[in-house]
């Protein structure tokens, strides 16, 4: 860059940006700017905070925008009169940081004045058109996030009516299993009313109490045996066997809660001996007290097992709501990930069993991760709204005959984390698929999208976290692919409005 030199207006007059204002205002431009010459290299950066208004006097210049973490070259130009910079100051936006860089490719020649002098000049000799440039930004604006804040609501309401589902089945089998339970303290009580008749001496409570300790722990540990269903009826078989060649009353009604339990054959063979040292016909007393314990056991662990089954499910929602974390942070992708799978449960197949309403067709989950991607700089609740927003559209591409959805991370290169979202629903039409970022493009039946979504997805990746979105569509194979940075923005990202239209160097 060369010193700064006087402006001419007869100069600006001959640039079709200025070729119809009056003496006066090309004379206030002249008093109030300057041109610049520039060598070869950047003269705005994006991202950076937008301090200049500029004009191509002669010259060529570049711009670009950054995507996947490299500048993407969008337009080049000689055309005197292209300007570029600060162009919405006057806004009331208010630009407050460059939509794109821009070099120059060869010595070339700018009209520079500074963002807020030109935003003045505006107002003053274009009251009217500034006004209404500003009442379409604003309304633009209040609309975009009038439907931005619908499209966050409906899929809100849509994961909260999923996760109710998902806590009503743990929350049931508490009820039940505590409703249960009841019955047997109740029994127990009665077992300790025979104590105090004396049908139980204590001697034999006493070994009882021992017994009931040994089996409780075995109880423990029968939930870590993965029996087969073959495996579980020969052992109810044996345990019915063994129930009635000893005289025991509806023992074939009771071995499914032994073996239940891990109780078999050889456990009641010690139960036998315990109680053939204690007293003749102690036997039966021994095994209705076990059964009880058994029972009593089993329906702790369901509540147990219901209660942690609630926890991760709010422990889910609360990671993926980020309720009680900083709004930048360093994260796991696969946390962020799982937490928004969570919230799709009920719309998923899990172990070949369908949560949902069985005349739903089934649509698979399948996960493939790169455990070894390293944390990753961002905004966790932001890219949870991504991960929402791309995969409910899968899941409604599959609605009518079901398929598979396929989660995929890996690495990109050597400074990019890669995540795909990918359906083997029907596919984009090539046609339509250049456009789905575009605000209030939907193909969903009216009144179903609003057609802010993958908008909303677009400017939280790229122009948040200057990574990159894509989609890849065929029949039977959509795929989304997000590309985020592994280091952090060296701008302050904060600075940047997703809400703000898309904004480059514009020209005639």
């Amino acid at each position: 860059m060369t010193a700064t030199t006087p402006c001419e207006p007869d100069e600006l007059r001959s640039l079709f940006l200025f070729e119809a204002l009056s003496d006066e205002q090309l004379a206030v431009l002249c008093t109030n700017g300057h041109i610049q010459q520039y060598e070869p290299g950047p003269i705005c950066v994006e991202g950076e905070p937008a301090t200049c208004f500029y004009v191509l006097i002669d010259g060529e210049l570049m711009m670009s925008k950054l995507s996947g973490g490299q500048d993407i070259e969008t337009n080049r130009t000689s055309q005197r009169g292209v300007y570029c910079g600060a162009w919405r100051a006057f806004t009331g936006g208010n630009q407050k940081s460059y939509d794109a860089s821009v070099h120059v490719t060869k010595p070339s020649r700018f009209f520079v004045m500074d963002a807020p002098v030109f935003a003045q000049f505006m107002r003053d000799q274009f009251p009217m058109a500034v006004h209404l440039l500003d009442g379409i930004a604003v309304g633009t604006d209040r609309t975009r996030r009038i439907i931005d804040n619908r499209e966050k609501l409906l899929a809100l309401g849509r994961l909260s009516a999923g996760l109710t589902h998902q806590l009503n089945n743990p929350a049931a089998a508490i009820s039940r299993a505590a409703a249960d339970l009841r019955g047997r303290v109740a029994g127990m009580r009665h077992k300790l009313a025979m104590l105090a008749d004396g049908t139980i001496t204590p001697e034999v409570l006493s070994a009882l109490v021992r017994l009931q300790e040994r089996v409780a722990e075995q109880v423990a540990k029968s939930a870590s045996l993965h029996l087969s269903a073959l495996e579980t009826s020969d052992r109810e078989d044996a345990v019915g066997d063994w129930l009635d060649d000893h005289g025991i009353d509806g023992g074939w009604d009771i071995a499914p809660t032994f073996v239940e339990g891990g109780i078999d054959t050889d456990w009641l063979e010690r139960i036998s001996a315990v109680s053939e040292e204690l007293a003749a016909g102690s036997l039966e007393q021994a095994i209705r007290w076990i059964d009880y314990t058994i029972e009593s056991e089993l329906l702790i662990n369901q509540i147990l097992e219901a209660s942690k089954r609630i926890s991760a499910l709010v422990a889910d929602a609360k990671q993926y709501s980020q309720m009680d974390r900083a709004p930048f942070q360093v994260a796991n992708v696969h946390d962020l990930l799982h937490s928004t799978l969570v919230m799709f449960a009920d719309r998923l197949t899990k172990d070949g069993n369908k949560d949902a309403d069985k005349d739903t067709p089934a649509i698979t989950l399948v996960k493939d991760f790169d455990r070894s991607l390293p944390e990753i700089p961002c905004y966790p609740a932001d890219l949870n709204q991504v991960w929402t927003n791309i995969i409910d559209n899968a899941l409604a591409a599959m609605r009518d005959k079901g398929g598979t959805l396929t989660v995929r991370t890996c690495r990109y290169g050597d400074n990019m984390a890669r995540v795909e979202i990918c359906d083997t629903g029907p596919g984009i039409p090539a046609d339509i698929r250049e456009h789905i970022f575009e605000p209030f493009f939907t193909t969903k039946p009216f009144g179903e999208g609003t057609g802010l979504g993958l908008d909303l997805a677009f400017n939280i990746v790229v122009k948040k976290h200057r990574g990159d979105i894509r989609v890849e569509s065929v029949p039977g194979d959509t795929r989304f692919i997000v590309l985020l940075p592994l280091e952090p923005p060296v701008v302050d990202v904060t600075a940047v409005d997703i809400d703000a239209d898309e904004d480059a160097a514009a020209a005639e």
